[in-house]
């Protein structure tokens, strides 16, 4: 057997992408299909954007990279746009969401390190979370899928059960830096934390001088309805990861904190050769021209409320297959009685509705934000036509 030119760590399907439109791919032999999995919560602002696409083509004729070494203007300016709308005081720009993380993973045991308590160096981390695919941050699930035949595994985490505030608590000791957690798990099964959990682990950080931190990469900027999802829980982190929809499709996430948290990142501590240049900075401020723009996030929220209603009105036509909706905003999941990765390749396959399959049987459904009712509308018929002639294997 030979190996192919592209690393085969993926399970590629035969959707072959050559161009997008809109909330709209078409493969190289001119199928289209309804993208309701947007790159996996990337393409925020679908695709061919004219506002991204416009920033993109600019930039790129402009300049694209230069060294971290000199002043960056454009990082600095997208950096304060960020810290004008979130908690955080400082920005440290990356190429991808698990840098993000691992940014953060160092803000956070930098910070005891600067404080004189080098020992709190272990973050506590919960079950079914994804943080990434890097050797840290698959260090920082329990889940074997991600971390058989990468031992040694990097030490500094400990796992609670999502949700159980109370086991979490009681892994708290003196080698605690504090909580890395999703306020909605992505991969997980699009579960969210409850109002009382992460609220909980907000008021442990504050009276154990711990830090919360948290992993927005898939359930922040616009997803929830919220431009974070953490403003849905009335906290705020000290330190948190972001990527996926901040570039809108260009690669770029991003490790907020606020200052008292990044007290110990001072020059030299960390860096990125690509992270912040120009073109992605370009790409950052694109989509946020978009999203911050008045009404957006209300009309992520109005047509959440709308895909979950028509997801809950078809349930009952076909409950052999559909158990129940969960999720918020434009980031819903729907709960399947069987193996949800067999109906979301029938989905694709038989009907070009692409969606994305999750833990728990879970059906992730995260189309771009500038989705109207008639994509909602065709994605619901889609969904029904589907599970009218889907018959699930037998063993599931």
């Amino acid at each position: 057997m030979t190996i192919t030119p592209l690393m085969p760590v993926y399970p590629r399907c035969g959707v072959r992408p050559v161009r997008g439109e809109g909330a709209y791919l078409f493969g190289e032999d001119g199928q289209q299909f309804l993208d309701f999995a947007s790159g996996i919560a990337v393409n925020a602002l679908g695709h061919g954007h004219p506002v991204l696409v416009k920033a993109i083509a600019d930039q790129a004729a402009t300049l694209m990279h230069v060294s971290n070494l000199y002043g960056s203007p454009q990082g600095e300016h997208l950096a304060q746009r960020l810290a004008d709308n979130t908690f955080a005081d400082t920005v440290f720009f990356t190429n991808s969401g698990a840098e993000a993380v691992e940014c953060a993973i160092k803000t956070a045991r930098r910070y005891h390190f600067a404080n004189g308590n080098p020992q709190r160096n272990t973050l506590i981390t919960f079950d079914t979370a994804f943080h990434g695919r890097t050797l840290g941050t698959i260090s920082a699930t329990n889940q074997s899928k991600m971390r058989d035949g990468f031992e040694p595994l990097l030490p500094g985490f400990t796992y609670a059960t999502f949700n159980d505030l109370e086991g979490a608590l009681g892994l708290i000791d003196d080698n605690t830096a504090g909580f890395l957690v999703e306020p909605i798990q992505g991969e997980g099964g699009i579960r969210q934390a409850t109002p009382e959990f992460l609220q909980g682990l907000r008021k442990a950080c504050d009276e154990h001088g711990l830090l919360l931190v948290l992993d927005e990469v898939q359930c922040g900027y616009g997803r929830t309805g919220k431009f974070f999802a953490h403003e849905l829980y009335g906290i705020t982190p000290d330190i948190m990861a972001v990527a996926k929809g901040i570039g809108g499709g260009f690669p770029l996430g991003a490790c907020l904190a606020t200052e008292e948290a990044a007290k110990g990142m001072v020059a030299g501590t960390h860096g990125s050769t690509y992270g912040g240049n120009p073109l992605a900075m370009a790409a950052g401020e694109a989509v946020l021209d978009v999203m911050l723009a008045d009404g957006f996030l209300e009309n992520v929220t109005k047509m959440g409320d709308r895909l979950r209603q028509g997801l809950e009105q078809m349930i009952p036509n076909h409950d052999h297959l559909f158990d129940s909706v969960r999720g918020t905003g434009l980031m819903l999941g729907l709960k399947l009685k069987s193996d949800s990765r067999a109906f979301v390749a029938f989905a694709r396959d038989e009907h070009n509705l692409l969606l994305v399959s999750a833990g728990e049987n879970v059906v992730r459904i995260l189309p771009p934000l500038v989705i109207d009712e008639s994509h909602i509308a065709e994605c619901i018929e889609k969904l029904s036509a589907a599970a009218r002639v889907y018959v699930p294997a037998s063993d599931d």
